[in-house]
């Protein structure tokens, strides 16, 4: 099918040079931090380097934890975590996972001109559901011309726990604006309920849809449907990586690479009291996926390939790469890759319990002083 012309949609196809970052971050719940701490994410402006997508070798740069959990209240965050961002109207629109003291989870929405003030910026809870619904996907479906929120949604009142919704909306700014919560597929994946599915990622090429998402247990899986039918009609799940629980975990990420024909996925790994993601490249969704950065001794990004080191965080964690435009084939150039991602220090990792992590949301950049 013919997709409109890019020129004709509501989105930026780059986003800001620079991420700017005001004299003094303050982030609810967290001291002010000065900015000499922070002056390394400052984009270099550096030529087409793209010698990572050869040998898998990728040096970062951290930011300070921008947006934390925000306390108060009645019942206070204990986390904000699984962030994603597009730039759209001069402004960044952040959607994230919050998850409070009570154990209720739900998405919450902040919107902000620089990062500076991400974490004083408002925050709006997305009451779309009563029931546990988080992991968040925002762009932007040319064909529909309208913004996409996919995310999973644990409702007890159906047989399909934890399956992949959407909501969509024509106006990114209105959190109130975004439809009830849609299933995108009416039945559980092949094993029943013995079966997993969890961080449900949409890109589409030029003549289909692909849903990607990980079971927690190693593999990673995707379904087609075609441009014309989405977001339905998902063909059965296909398994498109295998390993172990520990080596191939959740929070994939799949992304065009700008100017290439190839695909680039990313795919948060487990590690002793840390996470970590590795990467495949292909030249087609539907793969064959070959390993890029797929090891604990050549990761795509981990905390201790951060320099100078990040003190706050030893987990590199669910999050995703800032595109370089925000509609459906989910673009990034590969020669500027920051990395919105959730952190958390060794300590508060080893919480008693998953949920009672606190995870913070910093981002990662490019360092080309590091070879």
């Amino acid at each position: 099918m013919n997709l409109p012309s890019k020129s004709s949609v509501p989105i930026e196809r780059s986003v800001p040079d620079r991420i700017r970052i005001a004299p003094r971050l303050r982030s609810a719940g967290f001291a002010a931090i000065p900015v000499l701490l922070f002056l390394v994410l400052a984009r270099a402006t550096f030529a087409e380097d793209v010698d990572w997508l050869s040998t898998g070798e990728i040096h970062w740069k951290a930011s300070p934890p921008l947006i934390g959990p925000a306390s108060g209240g009645d019942d206070p965050d204990v986390a904000l975590k699984d962030p994603t961002v597009v730039f759209h109207d001069g402004r960044w629109h952040l959607f994230a996972t919050h998850r409070r003291v009570s154990g209720k989870v739900d998405m919450q929405y902040l919107s902000f001109t620089d990062w500076a003030e991400a974490g004083s910026a408002p925050r709006h809870t997305l009451d779309l559901h009563d029931q546990y619904h988080c992991a968040p996907q925002v762009f932007y479906f040319r064909p529909h011309q309208k913004w996409y929120l996919v995310y999973q949604l644990a409702d007890e009142n159906r047989d399909l726990r934890f399956g992949p919704c959407f909501s969509t909306t024509t106006d990114l700014g209105d959190p109130s604006s975004w439809t009830r919560p849609q299933p995108m597929i009416e039945s559980l994946p092949e094993g029943g309920t013995k079966t997993k599915w969890i961080d449900f990622w949409v890109i589409c090429d030029e003549r289909k849809a692909h849903l990607l998402y990980t079971s927690d247990d190693g593999h990673f899986w995707r379904r087609g449907t075609k441009l014309e039918d989405f977001p339905f009609g998902w063909s059965k799940p296909e398994l498109l990586l295998q390993d172990t629980r520990e080596a191939l975990f959740e929070a994939s990420c799949t992304y065009k690479l700008k100017g290439r024909d190839q695909y680039l996925t990313i795919i948060e790994a487990l590690g002793s009291k840390h996470r970590y993601f590795k990467a495949w490249i292909a030249d087609a969704i539907e793969g064959p996926w070959r390993p890029l950065a797929s090891s604990r001794g050549k990761p795509f990004a981990a905390a201790d390939r951060v320099f100078p080191p990040a003190e706050w965080t030893t987990s590199v964690s669910h999050g995703e790469l800032i595109r370089s435009s925000n509609d459906e084939t989910l673009e990034i150039a590969p020669s500027d890759l920051r990395f919105v991602f959730q952190g958390v220090d060794e300590a508060g990792y080893t919480a008693p319990k998953y949920g009672s992590i606190p995870w913070q949301i910093g981002i990662l950049e490019m360092n080309p002083e590091v070879r």
